[in-house]
């Protein structure tokens, strides 16, 4: 497969962006490693392939829904899963986008610097996604915009929805993996457009 980021930014073999990622190869590799690994594993297990693309689609569109990389996720969603459920992760995403990183932080040094903001809660939504997709879309948007907050009633609410250990060590490595690929893209696509 071609390498993901290059496909996202636009770089061709040979152009000064390329040269660049190959001065880094060992991390290139690796973070095309990382793309293979969640969202074309030989065995997805009980984290399925579906619940994957619609996790990355929420989470990208949450974080930077400009970024080349919510279409290639909201694309990859409608075309391997359904137009249907690409527009309502689409419209909870675009619902609870918020500046961040917000929450309260418990260490008493760093209190006055905590930033309050909303939580979310897909549960009451059964007619757009399912309980167990609510519950992992809650976690995304948990671990995106107020990672601060978190706690293990998180951890129970995933597991209360049909996640298993597993599956959340996954989903929660896939939504840091695509922190780490918006910022990635980001910063080529700055660079390609400072060239």
């Amino acid at each position: 497969m071609s390498d993901i980021i290059d496909v996202l930014t636009g770089i061709e073999s040979g152009s000064s962006l390329d040269a660049i990622r190959r001065t880094r190869e060992q991390a290139r590799q690796n973070a095309q490693r990382s793309f293979e690994v969640l969202f074309e594993p030989a065995e997805p297990g009980t984290f399925s392939l579906a619940e994957r693309y619609a996790v990355s689609a929420y989470t990208v569109a949450l974080q930077a829904s400009a970024s080349p990389a919510a279409a290639f996720y909201t694309e990859l969603l409608e075309d391997e899963v359904s137009p249907e459920l690409a527009a309502a992760v689409a419209e909870l995403a675009e619902r609870d986008r918020r500046a961040g990183p917000y929450g309260e932080y418990q260490e008493t040094g760093l209190a006055a610097e905590s930033v309050p903001g909303p939580t979310v809660s897909y549960a009451q939504r059964p007619n757009v996604v399912s309980e167990r997709l609510a519950a992992a879309l809650e976690h995304a948007h948990l671990l995106s915009l107020h990672p601060r907050d978190a706690e293990a009633s998180h951890l129970r609410r995933l597991e209360e929805a049909g996640w298993n250990a597993d599956d959340i060590v996954t989903l929660s490595q896939l939504i840091s993996f695509l922190a780490f690929q918006i910022r990635v893209v980001d910063g080529l696509l700055a660079l390609k457009g400072a060239a």
